[in-house]
């Protein structure tokens, strides 16, 4: 079973036991969260009414992305400023789609 959820202003496709990265969330590592605004849900082919459904999902870490160097320069004005930029983020694993629970030995 597959869902489509969306978290920090973007959509993800997920499904039990599955790793995914997404903005930063509160909690620490270890907690559990749940991902409520499921927007399309189903297995294979099927799809199935999202109403009331939820993502169960576990926070393996918070994390900082990799480095943005953010350079300005006007030409002929010497003028150069140079910044850079870590985006922090929460990586999930997720452990079940509703009443659907990851299976440990089919993730192995």
């Amino acid at each position: 079973m597959f869902a489509i959820v969306r978290t920090g202003g973007k959509q993800y496709r997920v499904a039990a036991g599955d790793k995914i990265v997404v903005e930063k969330l509160d909690g620490e590592a270890g907690s559990s969260v749940t991902l409520g605004d499921v927007l399309l849900a189903g297995t294979g082919g099927d799809f199935q009414s999202v109403e009331g459904l939820t993502v169960s999902a576990e926070i393996i870490a918070q994390a900082k992305a990799e480095k943005v160097i953010v350079f300005k320069k006007r030409r002929r004005h010497n003028y150069r400023r140079k910044n850079g930029h870590r985006q922090q983020h929460t990586i999930l694993k997720i452990t079940a789609i509703g009443d659907t629970r990851a299976d440990d030995s089919a993730a192995a």
